[in-house]
């Protein structure tokens, strides 16, 4: 078994990996405009240095400055305490599925077997409040797949996503949480995290001791539906999380499967909404394995983020001012509100070059003034 704690990989220096992970903590830097900076700048350490000018062009009154050098090196030696590393796009450990998303984490902590990474993965997500026969189901459907080469991943909640990360345990499971990878949510799972991380694979995208809020749920399910070649819904309401990453799923290109249930019950809606919309229904994992798409091929290879993809060479340099159109961030401003607007209509309504638009919107969401939203949409940020 290949460790977390014992791996090297070859393309980003010790240095460098520091750098990845300081600028991915930094305030308003966002995975889209992380590769933004890259692509610009060539290396984590350049777009450093050019925080602080940027966000200032955007309108921030004062200087985006990113974690100190101590406090990072200070959360990757205690991760390396726990059994762990974190690895960056552009490795070639870092998982191929998840890497061919736009808003993909630039970097993620692990702890365990980082060789289920490389495995095909199939996830698994449903109610909190699941049934007994819910469950059931979860755990012996997550254990055939196991049987017939799949890696199971969920995201730890207690009901559908536990029973199936019980029954891949022996085959492989990754368990994706939505705080720091030192934290157990819920803690009566702490058991079933142990094992995981001594049998499968721990992810997380936050810093360590960071507990979960409510934002953060979406974000790790992005993660659990990225890193999958498909995703399976076994009992949620329509107001379910497990519907948020079903969406995420088919947002992302991946199959939607769904296990239907009696119409009276309010767990059975979710699914049986899904099968109307399009999701494949299965009964049994031959259903499941029966339609899944092969993601090792070109497509996922073309968009994966390898280390030649980030030599500076390869990207245009900062625009100067001469070259940016007076009055052009008002003008983008204007065009903006509270409702993300796809990026394709804002450069139809802005009447700017794609370069000037990209240069204009990096520095605005630096300045907090703008976010992004999946699929590259822009909105404004609410500063009430």
């Amino acid at each position: 078994m290949m460790r977390a704690e014992t791996q090297n990989t070859a393309q980003h220096s010790p240095q460098e990996k520091l750098n990845w992970l300081r600028l991915s903590r930094t305030e308003n830097v966002g995975p889209i405009t992380f590769y933004r900076l890259i692509e610009r700048y060539g290396s984590a350490s350049n777009a450093l240095e050019a925080l602080p000018e940027l966000s200032k062009r955007g309108g921030r009154k004062k200087p985006l400055i990113a974690p100190s050098q101590s406090r990072i090196e200070d959360e990757y030696s205690r991760l390396k305490k726990l059994g762990g590393e974190i690895i960056t796009a552009g490795e070639d450990t870092y998982p191929l599925a998840l890497s061919a998303n736009e808003d993909a984490p630039p970097v993620i902590s692990v702890i365990g077997n980082i060789e289920l990474l490389q495995r095909p993965c199939i996830a698994m997500v449903g109610a909190r409040n699941a049934s007994i026969n819910g469950r059931k189901f979860a755990e012996k459907l997550a254990r055939e797949l196991g049987a017939c080469g799949q890696v199971v991943v969920s995201g730890l909640a207690r009901g559908i996503d536990t029973a199936a990360h019980k029954g891949a345990l022996n085959t492989g499971t990754i368990t994706v949480v939505a705080g720091g990878i030192d934290v157990v949510y819920p803690e009566e799972n702490l058991g079933l995290y142990e094992q995981i991380k001594e049998q499968g694979l721990v992810i997380a995208e936050s810093t360590l001791r960071q507990k979960p809020f409510a934002a953060s749920f979406p974000r790790r399910n992005r993660i659990v539906s990225g890193l999958s070649t498909g995703v399976v819904v076994v009992e949620a309401t329509m107001r379910s999380g497990s519907l948020i990453t079903a969406r995420l799923a088919g947002e992302q290109g991946r199959d939607v499967y769904a296990v239907p249930g009696h119409p009276l019950d309010p767990r059975a809606q979710g699914p049986n909404h899904l099968i109307r919309e399009g999701a494949t229904l299965i009964r049994n994992a031959q259903d499941v394995l029966e339609v899944l798409n092969d993601f090792s091929g070109k497509a996922l290879r073309d968009h994966h983020y390898t280390q030649d993809h980030f030599e500076p060479a390869n990207f245009a340099n900062d625009l100067t001012d001469d070259e940016i159109p007076e009055n052009a961030q008002e003008t983008i401003l204007s065009h903006l509100s509270y409702t993300p607007l796809a990026l394709d209509e804002l450069i139809r309504a802005c009447h700017v070059s794609i370069p000037v638009l990209q240069t204009i919107l990096l520095e605005l969401e630096l300045a907090g003034r703008i976010k992004r939203s999946a699929g590259n949409r822009i909105s404004l940020v609410d500063e009430a």
